[in-house]
């Protein structure tokens, strides 16, 4: 029976979640962050833009699995504004964005205002004070449509200016430095 190798990554903002780079973009790949065996896979994607905990696996049941509606998938997310309580509501309950050319509902999930969790600046800054205030949400879901967090949050009027994804069902991000990977024995 093969022994398949799973990990988890703190992916820095501008990497790409994959291992080739088919439109040649000039960013970094997932395997310039770490020599990862053949055939390891980056288990559903984070944008560019995007940062935080990448699950990694050798082994594709998994990856199907952790990909299903399954497990909770939590971001920390800084938005343009002082995030309402009211648009806060609407996130827990489903909003529509855009997917696929079509109007999509998304389902309901979980949603708070929390204090600036402090994460290490990222490589390029996002902008100052002088842009007016701004705040920070966690946001729990279980899909992951394209893009999806950023479309909720830009859908209630508060649009994006960081992500962060913190935990993938009981797996968390704590204090894995930007870059960093750690073989784990299972994901599941």
């Amino acid at each position: 029976m093969e022994k398949h190798q799973h990990f988890i990554l703190h992916k820095p903002w501008g990497t790409i979640s994959q291992f080739v780079n088919p439109a040649k973009r000039k960013k970094k790949l997932l395997g310039e962050l770490h020599g990862f065996p053949e055939g390891t896979m980056a288990i559903g994607r984070l944008d560019v833009a995007s940062e935080g905990l990448l699950l990694l696996t050798t082994d594709g049941k998994v990856s199907e699995e952790i990909r299903s509606n399954k497990f909770e998938k939590e971001y920390y997310v800084q938005v343009d504004g002082m995030i309402t309580q009211e648009a806060i509501e609407k996130l827990k309950k489903g909003v529509k964005i855009g997917f696929d050319g079509k109007k999509y509902q998304t389902k309901p999930g979980k949603s708070f205002l929390i204090d600036d969790p402090k994460f290490p600046l990222r490589s390029q800054k996002i902008r100052d004070d002088r842009h007016g205030p701004t705040s920070w949400v966690a946001i729990i879901i279980r899909e992951g449509k394209f893009r999806q967090v950023r479309k909720m949050t830009a859908a209630v009027g508060f649009p994006t200016l960081r992500l962060i994804r913190v935990r993938i069902g009981t797996l968390r991000l704590d204090a894995l430095a930007v870059g960093d990977v750690k073989e784990v024995s299972s994901l599941l």
